[in-house]
């Protein structure tokens, strides 16, 4: 259809002019014209019905008559279009001349009027802060591009006629520039593409668009990914239009498979989830989250290239920072005797959850352990204790002692079900701050290369006193010892590997001593990861400078 006309009809409303561009149903017709801004199907067919529509002259209360194309159409809604009077409100202009004007529209504003938004939009704005915008007329004054209405940031205007038509035609022949900021679910992979399906009206529901093979117009986007969650639930992405479909970016996305966070119209099962389950960053996520943050045009009187960046607000720049804010993963190591178990009970009564490897094998190898099962189908009843339910722990020892081989093989078949409840251990616990795993096999199963720690610590301790310790447990002797530690790294190997080493040369008190000030360190190490975040942020444009002193005073975002 062409533009919609206003004019003068009868009672004092407002009549809607246009003429159909092609075959359909009238109703659809109306609404395919109206866009997302304008009245749902069912308003419209109540319009229709009460005698508001005319087709080529002719009154028609059958919102589904069928259109051939080109028919002259007018429509009068139930309640009066208006004329745009000025409204007073704050406007972020960024910048402004004669010509036109640029400026920074906020999330939850729509750009214009339109049946059943009649007043409270930019447009209204716009009046009050640029009268001049009057001269133009009609419902969009300066109007040249549009955003969303939850979409947030850098919008161009208008001011004259002739920066209209000169602003249209560089739209139309692909000279402007736009860059949007996308946040959306999982992480894209590959990083970074193309896409090019063409977006046209969705043919299940009128009021979306969708990727569509036939009749859809062509629509190109480039996108390519700038930061992910660790635990991938969402990305960051870069995205570049050629084209400016309606929802482009939204519908291309999704198409991908990585829906806009919080966009309930393209991504509703994925946006329902991510507020459910989220926390805090679900809870933040009251939008599609989708910024115009760069824009690059020729001016329209004196072709001098111009180009704008705004930085997001805060509901979007913040999502990353929280959506990165994770349970800081800790896992003890340290040679038989030297105080892991002693360490990680003054971190337990300091409040932190902690997990003991050692404890998780002897639950497996208990009755009804998921390793007496495993054992027995390999080995028979070799393992078994008197009982018959359970391990025989000292029969199992002896024959680690006696074979490397056999060692090796159990560890294969026993380390994964260990690996199995630390994960659930840590899934438990996926809101502390920190959480610590006593692993005395830690680097020998090989768990510091499958990226399942962010910090190891080793604990330290002289031989003497390591060796008095394990004398001091009931039923241990120099024999018992000696075996422990034959399949397990020598102590300075172990502690070469680690990110921190908590030296235990003295007494209890001072392991308690020492376990508080590995707490702060483990606290300043999660701040400065932040710190960095928030600076990487910062410098790319995507958050404000200051970002990072924020960071560096609130001991929440540890």
């Amino acid at each position: 259809m062409d533009a919609c006309v206003a004019s003068g009809a009868p009672g004092g409303l407002e009549e809607l002019s246009v003429a159909a561009a092609g075959a359909g149903r009238l109703d659809a017709v109306w609404q395919g014209h109206l866009g997302e801004g304008g009245p749902t199907r069912g308003r419209l067919q109540d319009w229709i019905k009460n005698g508001r529509a005319t087709v080529d002259g002719q009154v028609c209360r059958k919102p589904g008559q069928r259109l051939r194309g080109g028919e002259r159409l007018t429509l009068s809604p139930d309640a009066p279009v208006v004329g745009i009077r000025p409204e007073s409100g704050e406007l972020a202009v960024i910048f402004a001349d004669a010509h036109l004007v640029v400026l920074d529209k906020p999330a939850g504003l729509t750009v214009h009027p339109a049946p059943g938004r009649t007043d409270g939009t930019l447009v209204h704005l716009l009046a009050h802060h640029f009268p001049d915008l009057a001269d133009l007329g009609g419902l969009r004054p300066g109007i040249v591009h549009r955003l969303d209405k939850d979409t947030s940031g850098i919008l161009v205007v208008a001011r004259t006629e002739a920066a209209r038509l000169s602003l249209t035609e560089s739209f139309a022949e692909r000279r402007v520039k736009k860059t949007y900021l996308a946040l959306v679910h999982g992480v894209p992979d590959p990083g970074q593409g193309m896409v090019t399906l063409p977006i046209g009206r969705d043919p299940v529901s009128k009021v979306k668009m969708a990727v569509v093979r036939k009749g859809g117009r062509p629509a190109v986007s480039r996108y390519r990914t700038v930061w992910a969650d660790p635990r991938g639930r969402a990305a960051l992405v870069e995205v570049d239009i050629e084209t400016g479909r309606t929802h482009q970016i939204r519908v291309h996305m999704a198409a991908l498979g990585h829906p806009l966070l919080g966009d309930a119209v393209y991504g509703p099962a994925q946006a329902a989830t991510f507020r459910r389950e989220a926390g805090a960053a679900g809870r933040l996520c009251r939008r599609q989250m989708l910024h115009a943050w760069r824009l690059s045009f020729p001016h329209p009187q004196t072709e001098t290239p111009m180009s704008f960046e705004r930085r997001p607000p805060p509901d979007f720049w913040r999502m990353p920072l929280l959506l990165a804010r994770r349970t800081q993963r800790v896992g003890v190591v340290g040679a038989p005797g030297s105080g892991k178990s002693t360490l990680m009970g003054f971190l337990e009564a300091a409040g932190c959850p902690v997990f003991s490897a050692d404890a998780a094998v002897a639950a497996l190898y208990a009755p009804g352990g998921a390793a007496v099962d495993l054992l027995t189908r390999r080995y028979g009843d070799r393992f078994l204790a008197a009982s018959g339910r359970e391990i025989d722990k000292d029969a199992l020892r002896a024959a680690v002692v006696a074979s490397e081989s056999f060692r090796r093989e159990l560890m294969d078949m026993v380390h994964p079900l260990v690996g199995h409840a630390h994960a659930d251990f840590l899934a438990a616990n996926r809101r502390a701050r920190v959480a610590f795993a006593e692993a005395p096999l830690l680097f020998e199963a090989g768990w510091h290369q499958t990226g399942g720690f962010d910090v190891i610590v080793g604990v330290a301790r002289d031989a003497p006193s390591r060796e008095a310790a394990l004398a001091a447990r009931p039923g241990w002797t120099g024999e018992t010892a000696a075996r422990l530690e034959a399949g397990q790294w020598p102590e300075e190997k172990k502690l070469a590997h680690c990110h921190l080493v908590v030296d235990n040369t003295g007494d209890r008190a001072s392991l308690r001593q020492r376990a508080g000030e590995l707490l702060e360190r483990l606290g300043r190490m999660r701040l400065a990861s932040m710190r960095g975040m928030a600076a990487d942020l910062a410098e790319a444009g995507y958050a404000p400078a200051r970002l990072g002193r924020i960071a560096q005073g609130r001991e929440g975002m540890r």
